[in-house]
C-alpha cells in the first residue's frame, strides 16, 4: 500500500462518505466544511491533488475502499480487512539474582564503598589546630547517607554501625557530615570516584546516553517561559548533565553548571571523559538537543557513530560530508535509525533510579553542598549497578587493584586499576 492508499483507508474508516447522483461525497481532511465530488468509475476527483497532477487520490482510494464492503439483506455490513498486529517486545527478568541484589545490597553497599574509599589519599593535616577527619572517611560518610535517605539525626545509629565494622577509622558526630557536604575539596574527589566506580564494566558496556536532569532544592526561583510568554515561578533545582551506558545503566561521567546551562556544549566533555575511561564508544545515542557537525565528528573520531535525530529545519549540507550521511540516513533509512536512536530512553531509566532510590530532591542548602549531595546520588547509583552485575553477570568489581595510591594529594592523579 503506498502512503495515499494508507490516508483512503484512513479516511474510509473514520469519515461518512455519501452517495449522490452516482458520485460521492468525500470530506476534505484539513477543511472540516469542504467536500470533494468523486466519480469512481472514471477514477477523477475534484481535490487540487488530482486536478493539478493527475493522481488517484486518497478520496478516490477512499471511494473504492467504501465501495469493496458487502451489505447484507439484513442491513449489516461487513468489510474484509487486513489487520497487522504489532508484537510487544518483552525483556527477561534474571528474577532470583535480582531478589539477591536487592536483599543483600545495604551490605553489600558498605563493602563496595569502604574499598572504593580506600584509594582516595588524604590532604595534609593542619600544623596547628584541630585535626580534620581523614577525606576517606568524609566521602564514605556522606555517600552513605545518601544512600540511608534519613536525616543527619537518625543517621547517627548507621555512623555507629559502620564504625563498629571497620568501615570508618573514627566515630564521628552525625550533623558534622553536612559540613563535609559543604566542603568544596570534596567536588573533584566525588567526580572522580563515580568515573571510578564506572570502571569495572568497561567490558560490558560500549553504548553510552547522554542528557540531562535536575533535582529541586528548597530554594524558590522566578523565570520568564519563553514558549508560553509568562513569568513562572517554583523551587530552584541542580543541573547534572550524565553520560551512562544503556545496558546497565551505569554513570560515567556527572558534569553539574547552572541551572539553566545547554546540553549540547557538555556533549563533547561526557564523551571524552567515557573515552578516556577506557570504554569503546560505539554508538551515542541522544536527542535533538546535542545535534551539532561537531558531536558527529567526536564520536566518528573515536571510531563510533552518533545517532543523534536531526531537526525540522537542518538541511542536507557539503556533499560527502558527515553531516549529509546522517542526514540521508536519518531520511530514508528512519526504520533502521529509530531502533539505534530509542537506545537513548535508557538514559531516562537512570534517571528514574536515582530518584525513586535516592530522592529527586536535596536537603542542603549551599550551592556547594547541593553540588556534592546530586554527586553522591549517582556514586550511591554506580556501586547499586555494581551490586546488581555481581549478581547478574558474575562482575567483581576491583577499583584499585592490590595497591591504591597513597600520600598524593591530587586526586585526579589516582591510578585505575590494572596499572
Amino acid at each position: 500500500m503506498d502512503p495515499r492508499e494508507q490516508r483512503g483507508l484512513i479516511i474510509a474508516a473514520l469519515c461518512k462518505l455519501n452517495r449522490k447522483d452516482g458520485a460521492w461525497l468525500v470530506p476534505s481532511q484539513s477543511k472540516s466544511d469542504k467536500q470533494y465530488i468523486v466519480d469512481p468509475e472514471r477514477g477523477t476527483c475534484t481535490c487540487p491533488d488530482h486536478q493539478e497532477a493527475g493522481f488517484c487520490c486518497k478520496h478516490v482510494h477512499a471511494v473504492r475502499f467504501t465501495m469493496k464492503r458487502e451489505v447484507g439483506r439484513d442491513g449489516t455490513v461487513t468489510e474484509t480487512k487486513t489487520l497487522t498486529f504489532t508484537e510487544k517486545k518483552t525483556y527477561k527478568q534474571d528474577w532470583p539474582a535480582y531478589n539477591e541484589a536487592q536483599m543483600t545490597e545495604k551490605h553489600r553497599f558498605q563493602v563496595l564503598l569502604h574499598d572504593l574509599c580506600r584509594g582516595v589519599p588524604d590532604f595534609p593535616q593542619p600544623k596547628t589546630g584541630r585535626r580534620h577527619a581523614p577525606l576517606s572517611d568524609m566521602i564514605f560518610a556522606c555517600a552513605f547517607k545518601v544512600f540511608s535517605t534519613v536525616s543527619s539525626r537518625r543517621f547517627a545509629c548507621d555512623l555507629k554501625d559502620a564504625h563498629a565494622n571497620g568501615y570508618l577509622s573514627e566515630l564521628m558526630h552525625s550533623v558534622r557530615i553536612c559540613w563535609y557536604f559543604e566542603n568544596p575539596l570534596l567536588t573533584p574527589v566525588l567526580e572522580k570516584l563515580i568515573i571510578q566506580s564506572s570502571l569495572p564494566l568497561r567490558a560490558v558496556e560500549t553504548v553510552f546516553a547522554p542528557d540531562s536532569t535536575g533535582f529541586s532544592t528548597s530554594r524558590f526561583t522566578r523565570w520568564y517561559d519563553e514558549k508560553y510568554g509568562i513569568t513562572r515561578s517554583g523551587h530552584d533545582w541542580v543541573k547534572a548533565h550524565v553520560m551512562c551506558g544503556v545496558k546497565t545503566n551505569v554513570v560515567t561521567a556527572v558534569i553539574i553548571e547552572g541551572r539553566t546551562a545547554n546540553d549540547c556544549p557538555q556533549f563533547k566533555p561526557l564523551v571524552e571523559t567515557t573515552a578516556a575511561s577506557g570504554f569503546p564508544v560505539k554508538e551515542v545515542p541522544a536527542d535533538k538537543a546535542y545535534l551539532s557537525h561537531e558531536n558527529l565528528e567526536l564520536v566518528h573520531k573515536l571510531g563510533g557513530t552518533a545517532f543523534i535525530p536531526f531537526k525540522s529545519n537542518s538541511v542536507q549540507g557539503e556533499a560527502g560530508s558527515l553531516w549529509e550521511k546522517m542526514w540521508l540516513y536519518y531520511q530514508f533509512r528512519r526504520e533502521e535509525f529509530n531502533p539505534h536512536y530509542h537506545q537513548r530512553s535508557n538514559a531516562e531509566s537512570t534517571f528514574s533510579m536515582v530518584k525513586a532510590k535516592f530522592r529527586d530532591h536535596v536537603r542542603s542548602k549551599t550551592d556547594v553542598a547541593m553540588k556534592n549531595e546530586v554527586l553522591c546520588k549517582f556514586l550511591c547509583h554506580n556501586i547499586c549497578c555494581l551490586i546488581q552485575s555481581q549478581c547478574e553477570l558474575g562482575i567483581e568489581p576491583v577499583f584499585w587493584g592490590e595497591k591504591p595510591a597513597e600520600g598524593n594529594p591530587d586526586i585526579l592523579t589516582m591510578v585505575r586499576p590494572g596499572v
